[in-house]
């Protein structure tokens, strides 16, 4: 097992590593350069480049990649060119929205979607398996903005039972703060429990099929005693790839959906630094996603080996 940890960590070293360039890269070459946009199309061309200088933005693109590297590494982010602030305080305050958001999307996603697609499998062909599935495609076609807002007009605009928006902080109190994330939570886990139904039905299906499981019931088990004593774990490493990327996908994803709440969460806060140039806030979230997605990864990678020991001597 210690090799396997120590493979994984090496994939992830290097997987950060290229991510790294790629995403400097790729916000480098976006047309535009931020003090000119910050000063203004009528700002004299002196005043701009002593704004670049203050910027660090005079360096050449290989010192301000090693700069801002070596900045991560120790935990300085370095500072926001529009905000004045520690990008890495922008980070913090946002993080408390966007963190609880998707664990609490998350959280509702998984209790829909294990009994759903446990009790469409134990059913296949039945009419509790067709309700299932046909509720499923549903799920997956409606687009998460429109549910969002149909929420909205329901739940806070016509029964006044949410707010239309907005977050008042925790510091107002966790309840008010779960609360004022509940209907974004929903938006954002109906869709993603839809597909983790259909998962976890397709999986359990096909291990229903396997040798171990007809054996099992040859020795007197009902159906679904086997489903419930063998076929459930087996059944789990696909489902555990998808609440991994699902999880990366509503902490970075969740962009739409905070828009619509007026949510002040990382999404938002990439929106508004794409649109003011603020090129050291968009580089330094979108590496915090991807090293967050990268580490769920390396950690469903781990559970793979728990659930599956044979795992851990392919790779």
């Amino acid at each position: 097992m210690l090799g396997y940890i120590v493979k994984r960590l090496i994939s992830l070293a290097i997987s950060l590593f290229v991510a790294s360039v790629v995403i400097f890269v790729v916000v480098e070459i976006a047309p535009g350069d931020p003090a000119s946009f910050m000063l203004g199309i009528n700002a004299q061309p002196d005043t701009v480049a002593a704004l670049r200088t203050e910027l660090g933005l005079d360096q050449s693109k290989l010192d301000r990649y090693l700069s801002w590297v070596g900045g991560m590494l120790t935990g300085d982010f370095g500072t926001s060119y529009t905000y004045r602030t520690p990008v890495v305080q922008m980070i913090a305050d946002r993080m408390w929205v966007s963190l609880p958001l998707a664990l609490y999307a998350l959280t509702l996603s998984t209790l829909i979607a294990f009994p759903a697609g446990i009790f469409a499998a134990a059913r296949r062909g039945g009419p509790g398996d067709l309700a299932v599935t046909g509720a499923t495609q549903l799920g997956v076609a409606i687009p998460n903005f429109w549910f969002a807002m149909m929420l909205v007009l329901i739940f806070a605009i016509n029964l006044r039972w949410f707010s239309a928006g907005g977050f008042p902080g925790w510091d107002k109190g966790f309840w008010g703060g779960m609360k004022a994330l509940t209907l974004p939570a929903i938006a954002l886990a109906l869709p993603q429990a839809a597909i983790l139904t259909r998962v976890m039905r397709s999986s359990l299906l096909d291990i229903l099929g396997e040798d171990f499981m007809r054996t099992a019931r040859a020795k007197g088990l009902t159906e679904r005693q086997a489903l419930w004593r063998h076929g459930l774990r087996n059944a789990l490493i696909p489902v555990l790839t998808i609440i991994g990327l699902q999880f990366a996908f509503l902490l970075a994803g969740a962009i739409i959906i905070e828009q619509v709440f007026f949510l002040p969460g990382l999404g938002r806060l990439i929106f508004q630094a794409i649109t003011q140039r603020d090129l050291i806030v968009v580089e330094s979230v979108v590496m915090l996603l991807v090293f967050a997605v990268i580490v769920v990864n390396f950690l469903v990678d781990l559970a793979y080996a728990a659930v599956d020991p044979r795992l851990r001597t392919r790779t």
